[in-house]
């Protein structure tokens, strides 16, 4: 009988718990003290330095983010709707879509594939910035502008869905598709029978990370209509007039309410990442 060989000593293990435990709190500070401020009272929102747990904890700032909102004419509901609706349209869309385009790519040859791979990589090295004038542009010719395909539409055709989805198709064994071909399976049932399957960790962390892009978009670059915009525009505004010391609270409540989605979106969808990425991808 072989023993097994154990490749990191106790001590090893110990440090690296350790230090990982520390990169971990030092990672949640910021979003413990978004929490924290939002239930701190005015008094304690100024202290220096500002301490990072609520001592004694308040909800009147969520109750004047209320009253404030309901002094607005379109009702605090509809904007949640917008914002909600948006996100779930966009990023089912763009994981569909995005999966799609990159099938071909990674499993079939043709001609322009690595041209367009190329492309693809570059487009990655352009910021929202340096596409707003020409995206605001197409928009306007699509005329979309102050509808919520304005913000849906540029969505669908992100290149970092493609380009994620592309590499993590390209793990999948070719003989397991050409095994389902020889089973008389076309290529859309292939696709959603067994890449999308395989592919499980991939669109789910692209579903993370784009209802976290489409969530936090105010959309004010191209909606004007006060019914149509979203919940972030209107928290947004809510915490930029928000200078005065006794509106400080009410930025803090607006600011939670902001990270609080995308995190639940998270925690929903985490373990089924970490369970699919040590089961999935099939190699030769």
């Amino acid at each position: 009988m072989f023993k097994r060989r154990i490749n990191r000593s106790v001590g090893g293990t110990i440090v690296l718990f350790l230090f990982m435990a520390l990169v971990g709190t030092f990672t949640a500070i910021p979003l413990v003290y978004v929490v924290s401020n939002a239930f701190k009272p005015i008094d304690q929102l100024y202290i220096f330095p500002p301490p990072i747990f609520v001592t004694n904890p308040t909800t009147d700032h969520f109750i004047n983010l209320i009253q404030l909102c309901s002094e607005y004419r379109v009702p605090l509901s509809r904007y949640v709707f917008n914002s909600f609706s948006i996100s779930v349209i966009a990023v089912v869309g763009h994981v569909v879509l995005s999966s799609l385009a990159a099938y071909p790519l990674a499993k079939h040859n043709f001609p322009g594939k690595k041209t367009i791979s190329k492309i693809v990589v570059m487009s990655l090295l352009f910021s929202g910035a340096v596409t707003a004038i020409p995206q605001y542009v197409v928009m306007s010719k699509l005329h979309l502008l102050n509808t919520h395909m304005a913000i849906i539409f540029p969505m669908f055709m992100s290149s970092l869905g493609l380009y994620l989805m592309q590499n993590f198709m390209g793990q999948i064994h070719d003989s397991l598709l050409e095994a389902a071909r020889i089973d008389g399976a076309g290529e859309f049932r292939i696709y959603y029978s067994i890449v999308m399957p395989n592919c499980r960790p991939a669109w789910l962390t692209l579903s993370i990370f784009s209802f976290q892009q489409v969530w936090n978009n105010t959309g004010n670059l191209y909606i004007y209509d006060e019914n149509l915009k979203t919940l972030p525009s209107l928290l947004g505004t809510v915490a930029a007039g928000s200078s005065s010391i006794a509106r400080a609270g009410v930025s803090a409540a607006a600011s939670l309410l902001l990270v609080v989605p995308p995190v639940i979106i998270f925690l929903l969808t985490q373990s089924s990442v970490v369970e699919t990425m040590s089961t999935s991808g099939m190699k030769d």
